[in-house]
């Protein structure tokens, strides 16, 4: 009789676990909603869609641990001229890695002011392997040149003169670059992504790429005299003239703010990507950065704009603005000081997450 009452109530209690498995069949487990990645909305506006497409038609050994790689133009990298474009790569000692942007200025429908050959890789500043107080020395390093005359983001052929065409290809140039980094330095723990020039400028143009790239490293933004503090107006136009509008997301209204500075884009990458933190390093009158609107008129800008970014990311943004007009620094002057601390020591706090890597404005 136990026995039964037993054997009757395992046949009840299989009976409701059938039931509820046939009133559940069919429904799915509830999966929480996933954020979408950092920059989605860039990559669906198609920053990324000459990744993974062009490859080097050579490489070749040009120095200790330095390789070349040369592009055929007729597959889409060249400078704007329509000369041969070509990066470097080295190799360091580390699992960590740099992506170092040349500059050379720009051009515009009015002029053009950009170097028409890009300057071979060149062991100084940052770039140094010898220098033993350079927090950067054994990284790995892709080193992009510049000719492009559009900061690495045109997409766009034009004839402003009818004479001679201008090229600007400048995402195939940085993504055919960036696509060659990858495959030499495939998962480095660290990546500084610095640039100088129309190379700082381009810092923020490879940022998502560098980031679909390489999801999971912590980046170090660092932009030297590229600040993109313009007249109203300015830079909608240069974008239009160039075709990179892409760059820009259609959500973010303040991107390229009502003064024509590029600040609302920092801020929008910022907000994007937890994990990079991301430096301004400039003087108060760049006479590069401060010639279309004059020094006063630049310097509080730029002043502006690295208080408000710092505010906003305290953690994770910080400045180095030196008196003067001098352009660039961490190619030229790397152990410049600027308010009792060198530029290269500065970034040393910045990369090795020191407490004292902080804003100074001399």
């Amino acid at each position: 009789m136990k026995t039964s009452k037993i054997s009757h109530f395992l046949f009840l209690s299989l009976f409701v676990v059938l039931l509820s498995c046939s009133e559940d069949e069919g429904q799915q487990p509830e999966i929480a909603p996933v954020n979408p990645p950092p920059f989605q909305q860039l990559y669906d506006q198609g920053v990324d869609r000459y990744l993974g497409t062009i490859t080097p038609i050579s490489s070749t050994p040009v120095g200790p641990g330095v390789t070349e790689h040369v592009f055929n133009s007729a597959d889409g990298p060249v400078c704007f001229t329509g000369k041969q474009f070509s990066m470097f790569t080295r190799n360091g000692s580390s699992n960590n890695l740099m992506i170092f942007l040349q500059g050379g200025g720009f051009c515009s429908p009015v002029v053009c002011a950009a170097v028409e050959e890009g300057i071979p890789f060149i062991p100084f500043g940052i770039l140094s392997p010898n220098d033993s107080q350079n927090p950067v020395a054994n990284y790995n390093v892709g080193y992009v040149p510049y000719c492009d005359g559009s900061m690495m983001s045109g997409d766009n052929e034009v004839d402003s003169d009818g004479v001679n065409d201008r090229f600007f290809k400048g995402i195939q140039n940085l993504s055919a670059s960036l696509d060659v980094i990858v495959q030499n330095y495939p998962s480095p723990e660290k990546i500084v992504l610095a640039g100088n020039s129309a190379g700082g400028f381009a810092v923020h143009t490879a940022l998502p790429l560098v980031r679909k790239l390489y999801p999971e490293a912590r980046i170090y933004v660092v932009n030297d005299s590229g600040q993109g503090i313009g007249n109203p107006g300015g830079f909608e136009g240069l974008f239009t003239y160039w075709n990179a509008h892409a760059f820009i997301p259609s959500s973010c209204s303040d991107c390229i703010g009502s003064d024509g500075n590029l600040t609302g884009l920092h801020d929008y990458q910022l907000r994007q990507d937890a994990n990079i933190r991301m430096a301004y390093i400039s003087s108060k009158q760049d006479s590069v950065g401060s010639a279309s609107m004059g020094g006063p008129a630049f310097e509080a800008q730029l002043i502006e704009a690295a208080i408000a970014l710092n505010n906003a990311h305290p953690e994770r943004f910080q400045s180095l603005i030196d008196n003067g007009d001098a352009h660039t620094y961490i190619i030229r002057s790397f152990n410049v000081e600027v308010g009792g601390v060198t530029v290269r020591q500065w970034l040393a706090d910045m990369i090795n997450e020191s407490a004292g890597w902080e804003t100074v404005i001399e």
